[in-house]
C-alpha cells in the first residue's frame, strides 16, 4: 500500500488512538487494491477474512434473500466495513460491491484480531465503533417501521442539510436507486414522495435537492435525537449513504 494513504488511516476512530508499533504492523500486513464498478468484494455467508478501508470510490453494502435485495449502507472514503464479523471471525451478513472505481485497502483479519488483543486502545476504540454502528442499525431501523415514505425522505434530506453545515442545497452523494434501497421503498416510491415534498420546501433538479422552505421540511420529518441523532458524545459510525457501516 501506498504511504501517503496511512496518514488518512491513521486519522480514523477506530486506529487513532492504537500504539505506533501496532499500528505499524497492521499497515505491514495490509495491501492496497483497485476494483473496477460493478464488481463483488465480497458474499455474505462467506468467512470474513479483510477488513476493507475504502480510499477512493464507493461501496454498496447489500444483502438477498430468495428473489429480493436490499441496499443497507453505501460506504465511501475513508471509511471501513465489516469490522464486527472480522472481530468476530464470523461469516459476513452482508454482501459488497463496488459503485464506481474503487481503491481499498484490505487487512487481514487475522492481525486485526491479535491488534484487538494486544492493544487496549484499539480494543477500546473497536468497541466504541461497534457499539456507534449498533446505536446507528437501530435509529435506521426505527425510522423504517415508525415513518411513512414521505416521510422518511424529509428525514434523511433534514439530516444531509445539518450535516453540510445547514446549506440551502445538496447533492445526493448516491444514486436514486440506492438511495430508495437504503429507505426501505421502491424508486417509484421515492421519487413520489420527492415530488410530494414540493409544497414542503423541497425541490429536486436533476441530483440536487434545493431546500426553500427549511421549517417545512423540519415539520414533516419531524427530527428525533433518539432517531436521528447524534449521540452528545458524536458517532464514529452512522448507517447511512454516506458514511461508515460496520457487519
Amino acid at each position: 500500500m501506498r504511504d501517503q494513504d496511512k496518514p488518512e488511516i491513521r486519522e480514523l476512530p477506530l486506529f487513532r488512538t492504537m500504539a505506533q508499533p501496532h499500528f505499524d504492523a497492521l499497515m505491514q500486513a495490509a495491501y492496497a487494491q483497485a476494483f473496477p464498478a460493478q464488481l463483488d468484494l465480497i458474499h455474505q455467508g462467506d468467512s470474513a477474512d479483510f477488513l476493507h478501508i475504502v480510499m477512493d470510490g464507493t461501496v454498496e453494502l447489500y444483502a438477498r434473500w430468495q428473489d429480493r435485495e436490499t441496499t443497507l449502507a453505501v460506504v465511501r472514503p475513508v471509511s471501513t466495513f465489516i469490522l464486527a464479523a472480522c472481530i468476530r471471525d464470523a461469516p459476513y451478513l452482508m454482501s459488497a460491491r463496488t459503485v464506481g472505481k474503487s481503491s481499498i485497502i484490505l487487512v487481514p483479519a487475522q492481525d486485526l484480531r491479535a491488534a484487538f488483543r494486544q492493544d487496549q486502545e484499539f480494543a477500546l476504540a473497536t468497541i466504541n465503533e461497534l457499539a456507534d454502528c449498533y446505536r446507528a442499525v437501530v435509529r435506521h431501523a426505527k425510522g423504517i417501521k415508525l415513518r411513512s415514505s414521505r416521510e422518511r425522505v424529509a428525514a434523511y434530506i433534514a439530516r444531509q442539510v445539518r450535516m453540510a453545515g445547514n446549506t440551502a442545497s445538496f447533492v445526493l452523494p448516491v444514486e436514486k436507486r440506492l438511495l430508495a434501497s437504503y429507505l426501505g421503498m421502491t424508486p417509484e416510491s421515492f421519487s413520489r414522495a420527492i415530488k410530494s415534498l414540493h409544497d414542503d420546501g423541497v425541490t429536486i433538479d436533476g441530483t440536487r435537492v434545493i431546500i426553500t422552505n427549511r421549517a417545512k421540511l423540519e415539520k414533516v420529518a419531524a427530527p428525533d435525537i433518539l432517531m436521528d441523532g447524534p449521540d452528545p458524545s458524536g458517532e464514529s459510525c452512522n448507517a447511512g449513504t454516506s458514511d461508515t457501516k460496520s457487519e
